[in-house]
């Protein structure tokens, strides 16, 4: 990942629970939309127009970052609840 070239000016914090969901919307006649619901916020990723390398690049480092980010999860849930029989399943898509 390369360095940030200009400072972040604000941070917006979204936490998941029981209501947070993912979506993928992929239109077959222009660019997907991925949605990350949270309720009360609704967070929408896409491309500017046609696809390019660089939207390729930055969706493969989303899916490393998610996968990521849900072993650490894993990780913890397992810890708290000393109980790998109590990880729910993945809900079907």
């Amino acid at each position: 990942m390369t360095r940030r070239r200009t400072p972040r000016t604000s941070v917006i914090r979204l936490t998941t629970g029981r209501t947070a969901r993912t979506l993928l919307h992929p239109y077959g006649h222009r660019e997907p939309v991925l949605a990350l619901d949270f309720g009360a916020a609704c967070v929408l990723v896409t491309t500017t127009g046609p696809v390019t390398a660089d939207d390729l690049t930055f969706a493969r480092q989303l899916a490393h970052e998610a996968t990521r980010y849900a072993r650490s999860v894993e990780r913890s849930f397992r810890a708290l609840n000393d109980n790998h029989d109590a990880v729910p399943q993945r809900r079907a898509a």
